[in-house]
């Protein structure tokens, strides 16, 4: 590198002033927080919430892995250590399913579903914000201060950063822990005693909370490896193969320990049912997985269930099974359309620009590999399975500094603006959000479903709403979610339970349900009044 090239532009050279990048940092990190801590206050618990806590409380207090055996544990330990710090009331004699134990523990057994919510989520929002810092950290020393914060604003302000890491599941932390191994692994270039260790761990802890992020297993082996390998010969060799080793070991273990936590006697989910059995080349990888048999018995699990025939919606259309583009198009969608430009050019940056491309393995493969296994599963519910490209892409987006071109710094600085704005509108609707080329937060529903759209968050807010607008009218609701209309105060009838000519009154539909409605559901909804939305995720008819 000449001297001309070390030597940093003038506007890097404003950025690192002494206080100023660290104050910048505090301040996104702080509308971060605000935005998650404020949303989760909002919203009642999503469909899988109430799962995972019951099941991170029951891992707490019982020390047993009856509930929700189809995932690892970690993640659920984290939210249950939360809830464990509000002081529930726990029915140690309910005996239920895991839904059914969850919807008791925050609605049935003299709790407040909504403070043990708030401590449930926390700890998950205390993780995202962790994870920012590691963004921040890593696209700075690939493209100094500016780069670095540049990429913290397109995470900071991801609404899908936003909205998944402000609820008590587990595909924030999964993509936190996965993004950290990554950074740490590019660290251990320059000190593999140290960072190799760690990357194994954060490793291990994304593989002990969601089975998902195997596929990234053998790149970030490849990675530890070509970390370590930096002699001639065989003694090269030797130390790729050791690199890949450490980082290997430390996941095993991590793995191996969740489930200790957990269980010492490692009796997994005793009373329950056999897992189904999984033939051919999955079977056989499965069973020469080094983890706890519980671990396996999930991934049977979860192999089962993509079985399924399940319903998916897209742009409009319902389908049963799965179509392969849907995440691409969902994530089009979904992204901020500066954070989709500054992704494009951060990707190619990295590929481009010569000092940075040894980082490209780094950012782009895991990404690529990830995607692509998410993308050949048979579940098209949102884009929270791709909730790792915001993280590694804001990195590789920071990178777009180093490219020198003159107006470089001033079109990055509006297109960061541009995503800054486009989530701060959609505030603390950040579930439904969509960006501007589809219409905004209120089209998303004529988009997709699910998790992208509704996720049951809602019920909160439509009681408040019927209370206001809507006193002593007659509601008939289908809700599509794990919360308890009756508990907020919500008074209501399934339409589908009466004929069609006795329905007057207030229709309120799930946009979930609506999108995938059939039959007497449908006619209800075409022969009614659309008259208002709640937080863009429930629709009230007048009928």
């Amino acid at each position: 590198m000449t001297d001309e090239e070390r030597r940093p532009a003038p506007w890097r050279r404003r950025c690192a002033g002494p206080w100023t990048v660290p104050v910048l940092v505090a301040v996104l990190l702080a509308q971060m927080a605000f935005a998650m801590v404020t949303t989760a206050l909002q919203q009642t618990p999503t469909i899988d919430e109430p799962v995972y806590v019951g099941a991170g409380v029951d891992y707490v207090r019982e020390h047993r892995l009856r509930l929700n055996p189809e995932h690892p544990p970690l993640g659920k330990l984290v939210v249950g250590v939360g809830v464990a710090l509000a002081g529930p009331r726990v029915d140690t004699s309910f005996e239920g399913g895991q839904s059914a134990w969850g919807r008791h523990l925050l609605y049935e057994s003299g709790n407040d579903p909504g403070r043990l919510m708030l401590w449930a989520r926390l700890p998950v929002i205390t993780l995202t914000l962790l994870c920012g810092l590691v963004v921040f950290a890593f696209a700075r020393e690939l493209a100094g201060p500016a780069g670095g914060l540049t990429a913290l604003a397109l995470y900071a302000f991801s609404p899908d950063v936003v909205a998944h890491g402000s609820l008590a599941t587990l595909d924030a932390p999964a993509a936190a822990f996965v993004l950290t191994s990554v950074w740490l692994l590019w660290r251990a270039r320059r000190r593999p005693r140290l960072c190799l260790p760690l990357a194994g761990a954060a490793l291990g802890a994304a593989l002990a909370t969601r089975a998902s992020t195997l596929p990234a297993v053998p790149v970030l082996l490849v990675l530890a490896a070509l970390s370590t390998g930096t002699r001639t010969g065989g003694r090269r060799a030797a130390r790729a193969a050791a690199g890949a080793l450490v980082v290997a070991a430390g996941a095993i273990a991590v793995v191996w320990l969740s489930y200790v936590a957990v269980d010492p006697r490692l009796r997994g989910a005793a009373g329950q049912p056999a897992p189904p059995g999984v033939a051919g080349l999955k079977g056989a990888l499965v069973d020469l997985l080094p983890f706890p048999e519980a671990y396996r018995d999930g991934m049977r699990l979860q192999f089962a269930l993509e079985r399924h025939p399940w319903q998916g919606f897209l742009f409009g259309r319902l389908y049963t099974g799965s179509l392969w583009y849907y995440l691409p198009a969902a994530l089009l969608v979904k992204t901020p359309l500066g954070a989709l430009v500054l992704w494009a050019a951060g990707a190619a940056a990295v590929v481009a620009v010569r000092r940075l491309r040894p980082a490209a393995p780094h950012l782009l493969l895991p990404a690529a590999v990830l995607l692509v296994s998410a993308m050949a599963g048979s579940r098209n519910f949102g884009t929270r399975y791709a909730l790792f490209l915001p993280m590694l892409l804001a990195v590789a987006a920071g990178c777009v500094l180093a490219v020198r071109v003159r107006w470089g710094p001033a079109v990055t600085l509006a297109l960061v603006g541009f995503v800054a704005v486009s989530s701060v509108r959609t505030y603390p609707y950040y579930l439904p959000y969509g960006n501007e080329a589809f219409g905004g937060p209120a089209g998303t529903r004529l988009l997709l479903h699910d998790s992208a759209v509704d996720w049951g968050q809602d019920l909160g807010r439509l009681a408040d709403r019927l209370r206001e607008r809507y006193p002593g009218e007659r509601v008939w609701l289908v809700y599509k979610g794990s919360g308890v209309p009756s508990h907020y105060g919500i008074e209501a009838a399934d339409p589908r339970t009466v004929p069609e000519r006795e329905v007057h009154g207030l229709l309120v539909v799930s946009d979930s349900a609506a999108a995938k409605a059939t039959g007497r559901l449908a006619a209800l909804i075409d022969s009614s009044r659309p008259v208002e939305d709640v937080g863009h995720s429930i629709t009230v008819y007048r009928r």
